[in-house]
């Protein structure tokens, strides 16, 4: 089967499942990584250790996968319109987890994906796939495959689509026809920059994590000093602001999938004091990422704004 209509096929495939975008990008380094090495080396990642431990894989995708060509990248639309508000507001709850876990949304949906490789494409063809789990520069791969490009905030951005899409990724032995990056459309707007209350975006297109509430409110496992409590003010479990001023966030489409709708849970989430309601209101989605006790941290410095 030839490389053009192998590609297409794909694509059409992905499109079937409910994949927004889908592109493809080389398997090779992107421009981005020698940044990825500097933003390391500047302390940016703070306690996220993971991050520097996947560093040569990262930088060489055939340590993951021997042989690899292609990166097939795909988005998901996880945008519910103001379903919640204001109670919570966006400000409490980060919207990717209002809905199911996206790992296992996205992640059946890019199985799927690679039975039809090996069934319809090549049975000799390896594939792995990725839902912000592995060790690789995701965004920075979704840019090369044509998805948008990364904004100053940091997020990945799509013309038509905005920023609260999900990644996943599928690297392949299989030799495909690659898409063409866009180009950085963030043009001299900084409101993402202006609009963030602590700091975090130190520069266009630089975060440093340890200033980010996303980062303080769900990475960081420690406790809050003084200045950390303040900067983390009213929010619960990671932020939007950055997203929420994105003029490419204005008047973007509603998710079609119901499993990204928020859980009725979540009006009841300040309210959550146990750790048996802790573990009712995270359970099956996202937010089992942080612990009982950081929850109670993080209500701790809400009552302090």
């Amino acid at each position: 089967m030839d490389l053009m209509n192998s590609t297409q096929r794909i694509k059409e495939k992905a499109r079937q499942l409910g994949f927004e975008l889908v592109g493809i990008a080389p398997a090779t380094p992107t421009p981005d990584y020698t940044h990825f090495l500097r933003w390391l080396d500047q302390g940016h990642a703070g306690t996220m250790a993971y991050l520097q431990r996947g560093t040569g894989k990262r930088g060489n995708l055939e340590l993951i996968l021997p042989g690899v060509r292609s990166i097939i990248c795909c988005a998901l639309n996880y945008y519910t319109g103001d379903s919640l508000t204001p109670n919570p507001s966006p400000d409490i709850i980060a919207r990717y987890a209002w809905g199911e876990d996206y790992h296992e949304v996205m992640g059946k949906k890019m199985q799927q994906l690679e039975t039809f490789i090996h069934q319809e494409i090549d049975p000799t063809a390896a594939t792995k796939s990725y839902v912000d789990t592995g060790p690789i520069l995701e965004r920075a791969h979704a840019a090369q495959a044509g998805l948008g490009w990364i904004g100053k905030n940091s997020c990945l951005i799509n013309n038509g689509l905005g920023s609260y899409i999900f990644l996943g990724e599928i690297l392949t032995t299989l030799e495909l026809d690659h898409d063409r990056p866009t180009y950085d459309q963030c043009g001299t707007c900084t409101k993402c920059l202006d609009s963030c209350p602590t700091g975090a975006l130190v520069a266009p297109y630089q975060l440093d994590s340890r200033k980010c509430i996303s980062y303080l409110t769900i990475e960081y496992r420690g406790d809050f000093d003084a200045t950390q409590s303040k900067m983390v003010g009213d929010h619960l479990y990671g932020c939007d602001i950055c997203q929420e001023v994105c003029p490419y966030n204005d008047r973007i489409p509603v998710t079609p999938l119901p499993e990204f709708q928020p859980r009725p849970a979540l009006l009841q989430a300040k309210k959550v004091a146990s750790e048996s309601e802790f573990k009712e209101l995270i359970k099956g989605s996202a937010m089992d990422r942080i612990k009982f006790s950081q929850w109670v941290r993080n209500q701790e410095a809400l009552k302090k704004s």
